[in-house]
């Protein structure tokens, strides 16, 4: 009992230590700040924007449950925001399922079971693991690729001229849907996939020797292998970096590790001192908010709200586009594999690379790149979840959040 006193005193000595010109965001803090954004986006209530807020997290139980319940079956979940909140559910096969109701941020949320789907999540996903080389090979530039969760398709995002050629999209729907062997959508969009070049979301730079030229990215995340801490950025990113604090004071960081292939792209620094679980959540880089906790790949839907920030583009929040993504071209040291996360637009630009991908205190991933419309503007950008930390390593959390998590959601009667 000592010994947990004693550990929450020392966190709240860590987190008495902020800068004074930052604010430590509580839990509800952080929330109340993202809902702020979701209002915005949909017109809603502040009040309800923060209980959909709370749903979105609470449900994740429920939603894990029912994946694994219809595996078999299951083309994917969806958070649906109009023209009212609720949860869907995508099923192969013809076999009615009944809705279901759950309790959720204070609100009952419905949970529709539609089927149809074209194919399973798993059809879908083999199908883009060990057909991607023959979908690129296709095609005169590799396009990229991902899962539609609301109908079961394998998308293949082309370039106008290149879909005329092919006879348009219709015509190069049946081609590349007997190369896979499940049903592919084409969607036409003249774009470009780059990659975009101590508290996360905070500036680091350096000067590239190869070139001379200084280069920008976001740091991410605390981490620990145990040991020791480190924060994350981009892998891409340069291996010499300075960190720059809102002051513009700086401090040299140390290169830990790096790497940034197939479906990694982060690299570790450490500093100095100790990292602590904060994140900058404002583009000012005025608050910042405690790490709770992770939500995993496997647990995030198509629709969840989440918000990233990025050293050049700040604060933003939108909705997971494509999960199951794999980034055009050669992003992840040759083809990319289908394991990173597309968020819609319009919010990224260059240095924005390994920034943090949150919803109130808990942690999505590290931003990779993003892919821009033919007028520079952003269509969505894509990140590595922490999923795929390096061996070793695991997000570093505040241990003074960890025991206030809410009750789970409670199943109505159907």
């Amino acid at each position: 009992m000592l010994k947990r006193v004693a550990a929450a005193l020392s966190a709240i000595m860590v987190l008495a230590a902020a800068p004074a010109a930052a604010q430590v965001q509580t839990r509800e803090q952080a929330l109340a700040q993202d809902a702020g954004e979701y209002a915005r986006l949909y017109g809603v209530p502040q009040d309800e924007a923060l209980r959909r807020l709370h749903a979105q997290a609470d449900s994740i139980p429920v939603t894990d449950a029912i994946a694994n319940q219809y595996r078999d079956r299951l083309a994917g979940i969806s958070i649906q925001h109009r023209p009212d909140y609720r949860i869907n559910v995508y099923l192969a096969g013809s076999e009615p399922v009944a809705e279901r109701r759950i309790r959720a941020g204070g609100m009952s949320v419905p949970i529709t079971f539609r089927t149809g789907a074209k194919a399973s999540r798993e059809r879908v996903v083999w199908a883009i693991t060990y057909h991607q080389g023959a979908i690129r090979a296709a095609l005169p530039s590799p396009p990229s690729m991902g899962l539609d969760p609301r109908t079961g398709e394998l998308v293949v995002i082309a370039g106008g001229a290149v879909t005329a050629r092919q006879g348009g999209a219709a015509a190069l729907d049946a081609k590349l849907s007997a190369l896979a062997g499940v049903p592919v959508q084409v969607r036409v969009m003249d774009r470009v996939d780059v990659n975009l070049g101590l508290h996360g979301g905070s500036r680091v730079d350096g000067i590239d020797p190869a070139n001379g030229k200084r280069y920008r990215c976001t740091t991410g995340f605390a981490v620990t292998d145990g040991s020791r801490t480190g924060i994350t950025t981009a892998a891409h990113c340069l291996d010499d970096m300075t960190y720059y604090a809102p002051d513009r004071s700086t401090m040299p960081l140390s290169f830990v590790g790096q790497w940034g292939w197939g479906y990694h792209d982060v690299q570790i620094f450490a500093g100095p001192a100790p990292e602590r679980p904060l994140i900058y959540s404002d583009t000012a880089r005025k608050v910042e908010r405690p790490v709770e906790a992770q939500v995993t790949r496997p647990s995030t839907r198509a629709g969840d709200f989440v918000c990233h920030r990025g050293e050049s583009s700040g604060y933003s929040c939108a909705e997971v586009e494509l999960l199951d993504f794999a980034p055009a071209g050669d992003l992840c040291g040759g083809a990319c594999l289908p394991t990173w996360v597309a968020v819609k637009g319009p919010t990224c630009k260059g240095g924005d690379s390994g920034g943090p991908v949150f919803s109130g205190t808990s942690a999505y991933g590290v931003v990779k790149g993003a892919s821009y419309q033919t007028d520079g503007s952003c269509a969505f950008y894509f990140y590595m979840s922490l999923d795929y930390l390096p061996a070793g390593w695991k997000l570093l959390t505040d241990p003074l959040l960890v025991p206030l998590r809410g009750n789970l959601p409670q199943t109505l009667q159907r």
